[in-house]
């Protein structure tokens, strides 16, 4: 069964791109390499108003935002993606575990809320579970 679930990631990784955006480049790196080594196609951005452009132009599948970033933080990303890309689903991957914030990012439809680091598998499987339409824990 297992082996059945990877040849769903890897049909999900030919078409669906995953966007980073992140203001800190080892993060971007360091994600970017692990769902790279997993199949998924990857855009990494530190330029939270870059990815919303992006976005408008591209509808990406999966975005994993981080939530303290200059400009605009992570929410408001979420938020205005709402707006340009309404069907790309949204993972929240922090270093500040805020109750009220977590609730904020689920409640307008966050399929997932990790904080860093954060264990690969579990990511991996919140990345599979927003590209495939279900919620993550």
């Amino acid at each position: 069964m297992r082996k059945r679930s990877n040849l769903v990631v890897a049909l999900n990784t030919q078409v669906l791109t995953v966007c980073l955006v992140d203001d800190d480049a080892s993060v971007l790196k360091a994600t970017g390499r692990l769902l790279a080594s997993s199949g998924w196609k990857v855009e990494s951005f530190l330029d939270p108003i870059a990815f919303l452009r992006y976005a408008e132009a591209s509808s990406p599948r999966v975005a994993v935002l981080d939530v303290i970033m200059p400009v605009m933080n992570g929410l408001e990303v979420q938020s205005e993606l709402q707006t340009v890309s309404p069907s790309t689903r949204v993972i929240i991957l922090t270093s500040k575990d805020d109750p009220s914030v977590r609730s904020k990012a689920m409640a307008a439809g966050a399929t997932a809320f990790f904080l860093k680091p954060v264990d690969d598998g579990e990511f991996l499987a919140g990345i599979e579970a927003a590209a495939n339409g279900t919620e993550s824990k």
